[in-house]
């Protein structure tokens, strides 16, 4: 099945084409954190099948976006499981029109192109790992991840462990304000960093159930506008803020004496603190995946209620 948002087409895969059909709650997942792009192999795989478990917990079905030959998908096949897990290229929603125009064979998504695919197909909720965000040092770069201006651009509930702690969190936050995104704290008045549960910064509103986040998301003052919901990594999974925090400020000032700027900062980062935490990251990645999807699919189910009264 095809669905048309704007310009872009999709395809559906046909467990969400039944889903959409009768009124079944969707979760849009990224692409990039199962392929060979994010977690190594076999966490990769472990990743999606726990996430997409998690959202099929709460009652609704788990949509992985990408591009498949020149396509543009919301959902998968059983049978492309194993290429999602695979060699794939990054793809932000800039280069979707190159993937659809040059037919790349796999484009994974990240949350910016994510939350483009799940739009084109109507999707009301979209689970991630953390969100890209304002870098440190931007007054001399100007970088800022376009996730940010996608959060703020289409009409879906983000789900995400806060945004990755390497960035300039404070920044990032004063740029979803400006961009009128109401931020909600799941259960938290503090905004998560990704692998630890605080950065130490305010969320504006918490929220305690997915029946609030869901009446939130219909109280929208725009069509258009979108929420993240920051959903903290769960207490046993959390990694040592202290030893973390070291990591990142060394590993930051390797980025710069390398020369290491925009989409290579995040891989070079991750792969330092994975060595700094022996290989604790990765577990924890695991488990912040897994905990989003299963929020995310409580908040889509919670969505698909109020839309049915």
């Amino acid at each position: 099945m095809t669905a048309t948002g704007s310009s872009l087409d999709v395809v559906l895969s046909t467990e969400v084409a039944t889903a959409m059909d009768d009124g079944v709650p969707v979760v849009a997942l990224e692409s990039t954190i199962f392929s060979h792009l994010g977690l190594p192999s076999p966490a990769n795989l472990e990743a999606l099948e726990r996430c997409e478990s998690a959202v099929r917990s709460a009652g609704a079905v788990p949509a992985v976006t990408a591009v498949l030959s020149g396509v543009a998908r919301v959902g998968i096949e059983p049978d492309e499981r194993e290429r999602i897990c695979g060699p794939a290229r990054k793809m932000a929603e800039r280069d979707i029109p190159v993937a659809l125009a040059m037919g790349w064979d796999y484009g994974a998504t990240t949350v910016s192109a994510a939350l483009a695919l799940a739009d084109a197909a109507g999707v009301a909720v979209f689970a991630t790992g953390g969100i890209g965000g304002v870098h440190r040092g931007v007054e001399l770069t100007s970088d800022i991840s376009a996730d940010l201006d996608a959060i703020a651009g289409r009409p879906l509930v983000t789900v995400s462990a806060g945004a990755k702690a390497f960035l300039d969190l404070a920044r990032t936050l004063e740029h979803l304000e400006t961009a009128g995104v109401p931020v909600l704290g799941w259960q938290t008045e503090h905004f998560p960093a990704f692998y630890t549960r605080s950065s130490g910064l305010d969320v504006p509103h918490r929220v305690e159930t997915a029946g609030q986040v869901a009446r939130v998301w219909a109280s929208r003052t725009r069509s258009n506008q979108g929420v993240l919901l920051a959903v903290p990594i769960p207490v046993e999974s959390e990694l040592d803020a202290e030893r973390l925090d070291a990591t990142l400020v060394q590993a930051l000032q390797d980025c710069e004496r390398a020369g290491i700027t925009g989409a290579a900062i995040t891989p070079f980062v991750l792969g330092r603190i994975a060595e700094a935490t022996d290989g604790r990251s990765l577990p924890a990645n695991l488990a912040l995946a897994e905990n989003n999807a299963r929020v995310a699919g409580a908040v889509a189910a919670a969505i698909s209620a109020q839309r049915s009264v």
